[in-house]
């Protein structure tokens, strides 16, 4: 299909058309809505008729009303996500309002009630009994209402920040309609540019960039916010093209919009939030999952995504869809058990509660979280249960190496969380002992002298797999914000080679999926800390009580005399005033006055030092705020 007509309207229509003719919507009028029910009653009721006759008949005998009234009640308790994956109980009888799509296409009779879901689209939509204001687009799945979008048309003088600023100011969050769950997401977008939010709040609703990224014309990323230009059409025409397609709704609703509950540190209160992935989300899973299916076990994923691409949500949605992953037969699990891997010990919980949450049966999700004994037998006995995800910190996953030998018949699916930094030398080597067939390697002495040298914890992981390679009966997925070259050597892709200055032919190695800082930087996720800094000159006199001594290493004496001066107790007191001070009157009020502060140390030394220091003068100035101090590997 061509856009020819520029209007706003035009635009609206365009997309509708679309929907209809490529993806087979059915057209659905403002009149057949309901709006004290919210619902387009006609296909409710339709749908039920062609896949659950008895429970139609059912419904006519008690009365269509009572039916109504019971769903209503169920999308506002429960929201639309739960009520069309689990249905809803009526009497005694469970009216399933949705059909997700079978894993196998053997099975005919799930498949043929797949087919029967009824995907529409309404223009121009009166949502309120209050008032006649109009929706630009909603799309409805067997009557329900799960989507709606409000479009605009730069090339009319309007764009998608004009949609975002009616859903904040012209769409009553009290209206059924936009209350919270009650639809999966709402779109706002124009030809350039789309933006999504879950949960309207009026004037606080958060709309989130919902792009592909944009690389200014440049054959390597980094990508900033933004599209890039369609030679076929609108950028943005991924939105209807592939995202509302049937089966991508369907894969969205049963496998990742979610309600989840997040509990507050400092209140302890519990709220619930509407989750939605994002494009980058919802576009590396996919990927992953499909390469998976196509190429089978033994493959190495290198995912880089930034601070604030929502990571953790992003390794949920992997692990509960890598444990239902078939192969191109349909027949075959490709994995057994996924394991989750992750050394930030103080996020651990908070990732363990994020994949527990996204389960939809309860028990396959074992989070080891004893101490000694106790962690082994849990370990030991999750495998051995076939639990289908495991997840632990890289501390704790050495406790069960010596009871586990008899692995090699399972097929596991490997996730790392922080590829760059997420295990040592030691435990990575014990871990792959565990799960794969042991291989022999003689260290060459420029090895030896790599180890002399104290290599980084990324660099012993990436040496360990380099030695022992892959093992075969597992798939690696590494999740990292800033992988170094040799990362990318280990898990990434290798693309076309290069020749550098000197002639030499490397070959560069890229992720499988990327979500760089720069595009987190520009779509405002994450700050850029080097936009704006200042700089502090230290001044101190060091005494030379080595006059004429032919042996005094000056170079190196100097920069152990700086290290002790600007380690010491004294100096770092004074420079932790100077930040909080600094925090107080410049940072505190930023961010709806949730904004936060943090300090990178060279030591972990250093970095306990700087939280005592704080600790003492946010007590002297009576602070309400409070420090917390995070490191990797170990204190000597």
């Amino acid at each position: 299909m061509i856009f020819t007509d520029t209007s706003e309207r035009g635009f609206q229509s365009f997309i509708a058309n679309y929907l209809v003719n490529e993806h087979k919507y059915v057209v659905s009028t403002p009149q057949e809505f309901d709006r004290e029910f919210c619902l387009n009653i006609k296909q409710v009721l339709a749908f039920i008729e062609a896949t659950q006759k008895e429970v139609y008949e059912f419904i006519q005998k008690k009365g269509e009303r009572a039916f109504l009234v019971r769903l209503d009640e169920k999308l506002k308790t429960e929201g639309v996500i739960e009520v069309l994956r689990k249905g809803v109980k009526h009497f005694d009888k469970t009216i399933q309002l949705f059909y997700r799509k079978p894993s196998s296409s053997h099975n005919a009779r799930d498949l043929s009630n797949y087919k029967s879901n009824i995907f529409s689209v309404t223009e121009e939509l009166k949502y309120s009994l209050d008032h006649e204001n109009r929706l630009d687009l909603s799309i409805f799945l067997n009557g329900v209402p799960i989507i709606t979008t409000e479009l605009k048309n730069p090339l009319s003088g309007q764009t998608v920040h004009k949609g975002i600023k009616q859903y904040q100011t012209d769409r009553d969050p009290k209206e059924k309609l936009f209350s919270f769950a009650r639809c999966m997401v709402h779109f706002a977008a124009d030809t350039e540019l789309v933006f999504m939010s879950a949960y309207l709040q009026g004037k606080k609703t958060n709309f989130l960039p919902f792009n592909k990224g944009l690389n200014d014309g440049k054959p390597n990323p980094p990508f900033g916010k933004g599209n890039p230009v369609n030679p076929k059409g609108l950028k943005t025409h991924y939105l209807w093209e592939e995202v509302l397609g049937k089966d991508s709704l369907s894969n969205i609703i049963d496998k990742y919009a979610q309600v989840v509950e997040e509990t507050d540190e400092d209140t302890g209160k519990t709220k619930k939030k509407m989750i939605f992935p994002r494009y980058h989300q919802l576009t590396a899973v996919r990927q992953i999952l499909a390469h998976a299916k196509e190429n089978g076990i033994g493959q190495k994923y290198l995912i880089q995504h930034s601070a604030g691409s929502g990571k953790s949500n992003s390794i949920a949605w992997l692990a509960h869809q890598l444990i239902g992953l078939h192969d191109t037969t349909g027949e075959q699990n490709i994995f057994d058990s996924v394991i989750v891997i992750t050394d930030r010990t103080v996020l651990d919980k908070q990732l363990r509660d994020n994949i527990k949450q996204f389960a939809q049966t309860k028990g396959i999700v074992e989070a080891i979280t004893g101490e000694g004994t106790s962690k082994t037998n849990q370990l030991r006995d999750a495998i051995a249960n076939r639990k289908k995800i495991i997840i632990c910190t890289v501390q704790t996953f050495p406790h069960l190496l010596d009871e586990m030998q008899d692995m090699g018949n399972l097929k596991f699916g490997i996730i790392i969380d922080e590829a760059h930094s997420s295990q040592s030398g030691e435990t990575s080597a014990k871990m792959n002992a565990v799960l794969a067939v042991k291989t022999h390697h003689v260290a060459s002495p420029d090895e030896e002298q790599e180890d002399e040298e104290e290599p980084t914890l990324e660099d012993k992981i990436n040496d360990l797999i380099e030695r022992r390679q892959m093992i075969k009966n597992g798939s690696y997925f590494a999740f990292t914000a800033t992988p170094k070259n040799k990362t990318l050597e280990t898990f990434g892709i290798p693309i076309a080679p290069v020749t550098d200055e000197n002639g030499n032919i490397k070959i560069p190695h890229v992720a499988f999926h990327l979500y760089g800082m720069k595009q987190a930087i520009e779509e405002e996720f994450i700050l850029d800390v080097l936009s704006h800094y200042t700089t502090y000159n230290s001044y101190y006199k060091l005494v030379k009580a080595t006059e004429g001594n032919p042996e005094f290493d000056t170079k190196r004496a100097q920069q152990k005399l700086r290290a002790y001066v600007e380690g010491h107790e004294f100096a770092i007191a004074e420079k932790a005033k100077i930040m909080i001070d600094h925090f107080n009157r410049e940072v505190k009020h930023l961010i709806n006055g949730e904004a936060k502060a943090m300090i990178v140390t060279k030591s972990i030394v250093a970095a306990i030092k700087y939280k005592h220091a704080f600790d003492e003068y946010l007590n002297e100035i009576k602070s309400p705020f409070k420090t917390i101090v995070a490191f990797s590997g170990k204190t000597v």
